[in-house]
């Protein structure tokens, strides 16, 4: 526990394995363009829902969702209980720590992936939910705080739920049949990062997050009100601004190699601020383990050729591991080189 940030004194200063060299620091700074994430209204007409899902998808990769069906209360719930976790004693959270990357529930600081000298300002508290047993996977998550099994369990059902109506709703807009992305794709755990980044003494000396690719299908994230989140978007940075009662919605890498390429995992990166914590919860909607993904037939053809190798999602995430978060800042978004690993 004594690594985990949250639970050390205020900082003064940055400690040094936080610091990156100017090398690798990211030289471009969020754009002020009046350049923002579309916000989609789920409530609408589902033939416009799907239009606009897709367009905001192609078009940056990311958007916002709003009358999503989460309950204001499952939303307001979860944020309430993961600070009340963060601020807990440390001996509460202490059995709860490690670096195994292979353990379901966890608590850890940085990334899973850190390979490099340097540290990225942020910990996190992993937690993995199986369907439909979503009570046999509760009985593994903290007791404390008291209500925490319990608003996460309500929280994961929902949130599961809108990010599969929205894989339905791509399926639909993209020509394939609604469930096509039901099953062993979209089956496997709901893993949800419950991020916790403390006010940083240099801001600009060092990241949240590195720039990076979501591995896994679909990702929904509940974010802070406090700005931090990032994305690429034409060799520039859009500052995503959050809306309230909205979770933000981007695709995973699989989702790309299924397309062909048609919508993309868009790299984006977490800035750290000097005066306030930020605590954001992302929903990681994954294949099974052994799944088997490559691209749909659908678009494929002689002037079409696969863009990517069909691989299971194990094999995937072994080379996403090594290849995409290396010890350069500089990560590549380019699955093929992935793929080429192997």
């Amino acid at each position: 526990m004594e690594k985990m940030l949250h639970s050390a004194p205020a900082h003064g200063r940055l400690p040094e394995c936080f610091i990156f060299p100017a090398d690798k620091l990211p030289q471009a700074k969020a754009t002020s363009a009046t350049v923002s994430l579309p916000i989609v209204d789920l409530s609408l007409g589902r033939d416009e829902v799907r239009r606009a899902i897709l367009e905001a998808g192609k078009e940056i990769g990311f958007f916002q969702v709003v009358n999503h069906g989460v309950s204001l209360e499952a939303m307001q719930d979860m944020e309430t209980v993961c600070q009340e976790f963060f601020r807990l004693p440390a001996e509460d959270k202490a059995g709860l720590y490690s670096e195994d990357t292979g353990r379901a529930t966890r608590i850890y600081s940085s990334t899973m992936f850190d390979t490099g000298a340097e540290k990225y300002w942020r910990d996190c508290l992993r937690l993995a939910c199986s369907f439909p047993a979503v009570g046999d996977s509760a009985a593994a998550w903290p007791d404390k705080p008291r209500r925490l099994r319990e608003v996460v369990e309500r929280f994961t059902v929902q949130t599961r739920g809108l990010g599969m109506e929205i894989l339905r709703l791509l399926c639909e807009g993209l020509g394939l049949r609604p469930d096509y992305l039901e099953g062993d794709i979209s089956g496997g755990d709901v893993v949800l990062h419950v991020n916790h980044y403390p006010p940083c003494p240099d801001p600009n000396a060092t990241l949240g997050l590195p720039p990076h690719c979501d591995r896994n299908l679909l990702t929904l994230l509940l974010p802070s009100m406090v700005p931090g989140l990032e994305v690429a978007y034409r060799g520039d940075w859009i500052r995503v601004e959050p809306v309230p009662g909205a979770f933000v919605v981007n695709f995973g890498c699989q989702l790309e190699v299924v397309t062909n390429g048609i919508l993309k995992s868009i790299e984006h990166r977490v800035m750290t601020n000097l005066g306030v914590a930020r605590t954001t919860v992302a929903t990681f909607i994954m294949p099974t383990t052994d799944c088997l993904i490559g691209p749909a037939a659908e678009f494929l053809s002689d002037d079409n050729p696969p863009c990517y190798r069909t691989l299971t999602f194990a094999d995937f995430k072994r080379i996403y591991s090594v290849v995409k978060l290396g010890s350069s800042l500089n990560l590549t978004t380019n699955l093929k080189n992935v793929q080429k690993e192997l």
